[in-house]
């Protein structure tokens, strides 16, 4: 934020500045000076009322006089700074002092400037204007800050209102078309028709995957969503997952070829969090797969992590995307034109980290790719 361009914008009138000093005509010059630069001005004539003042008035700066005698302004200013609803303020020592220990030590007790004894108009109304637009910026990034978290909450609320609400219809609208579907023929009902149903039947799935993963993402992102770990062999979770995909898979007559391990692979995650992984990976690489092809899903131990790849022989990422591809968040379209927001993948880079995992792809254009994830595995 450029200071220079803040400082013409700043109205003068709004900012309040404490003057402590225990030499009256110091006061009163200090007192002019600022006060015909249109700033708002409370004094205080020790340490000890100005650290009254300060609570009382909570002044925008302070002009702190070193040498007082009551308590010296490095003990007034080591006081104010361990007060929460002082230490903020800034404050500008005014000093006869050029030590330059004192400087130090006045640094360390919190000291954001000095002003050296005497000093001039000039030098006193750049350093006080400095400090001052170092406060007006800290405001404007406040306010923008709570603006920020206040419409990042009404969108999070938004999100999960939107998928919570119409999660419910939707899964009964694709049970519906899923029934009808698989109990008609184009022979039946006629093609076009038959057409009709089969991609309202495809937009279902898309909608309702896509309004799962939006209300998990926004549970995930405002910590209303805890993580589970218990123990399960992959070998008794993995398998329902791919038979949910087996009748929409063989819409598009794509084969989905499971390959578990012949001994138990037992790992220590979140059931439902993992669920939902495999289920995007499947999902993406049936929309992503041409006809006719095989999705091999393939479980292997690796080290201390257990991983589950899902295989397609698609139309694969460009190179460029690679990198990207689990948080860039940009619509993609699969082979049949289903279309995809790239939350899922989100999600999933989002899920496996909370379980100690991670996620990866390995991928050709024009050939096919390889999405997996790593999940510990039970420790003996």
């Amino acid at each position: 934020m450029d200071t220079g361009t803040l400082e013409s914008k700043i109205n003068r009138s709004d900012y309040k500045i404490l003057i402590v000093d225990d030499v009256v005509s110091n006061v009163l010059l200090l007192k002019i000076l600022l006060t015909n630069e249109k700033f708002q001005v409370c004094t205080a004539n020790c340490g000890n009322m100005c650290i009254e003042q300060a609570k009382a008035e909570k002044p925008d700066l302070i002009l702190l006089d070193v040498m007082m005698p009551d308590i010296s302004g490095f003990d007034a200013a080591v006081i104010l700074k361990k007060d929460p609803v002082t230490k903020e303020i800034p404050i500008i020592f005014l000093t006869a002092l050029n030590n330059p220990s004192d400087l130090v030590h006045g640094f360390q007790v919190g000291a954001n400037d000095f002003l050296t004894k005497p000093f001039n108009k000039e030098e006193l109304v750049m350093r006080v204007m400095h400090q001052i637009s170092l406060v007006a910026a800290k405001r404007i990034i406040e306010k923008q800050n709570y603006e920020l978290r206040a419409t990042i909450s009404n969108r999070d609320k938004m999100y999960s209102v939107i998928a919570h609400d119409l999660r419910s219809p939707m899964a009964s609208i694709r049970m519906v078309l899923n029934l009808v579907v698989a109990s008609m023929s184009p022979d039946i009902i006629g093609p076009e028709l038959f057409e009709l149903l089969d991609k309202a039947n495809r937009e279902s799935e898309e909608v309702h995957d896509l309004l799962d993963n939006l209300l998990k993402w926004t549970k995930s992102q405002t910590g209303r969503l805890n993580v589970v770990l218990q123990d399960f062999d992959l070998n008794d979770v993995i398998p329902g997952v791919v038979d949910i995909f087996d009748m929409i898979a063989q819409t598009k007559r794509i084969k989905l070829e499971y390959q578990g391990t012949s001994s138990p692979l037992v790992v220590r995650a979140d059931n439902d969090m993992l669920k939902t992984v495999v289920r995007n990976f499947l999902s993406n690489a049936i929309k992503f797969s041409p006809e006719d092809s095989t999705i091999e899903i393939i479980m292997r131990e690796e080290g201390d992590f257990a991983r589950v790849s899902v295989r397609d022989h698609g139309v694969g990422i460009a190179a460029d995307r690679i990198d990207s591809i689990f948080h860039k968040g940009e619509t993609t379209y699969g082979t049949g034109g289903e279309e995809g927001s790239g939350l899922g993948l989100q999600l999933c880079q989002d899920f496996a980290r909370k379980n100690g995992g991670d996620v990866m792809v390995e991928s050709v254009e024009g050939e096919g790719s390889t999405f997996s994830v790593t999940i510990p595995l039970k420790k003996e």
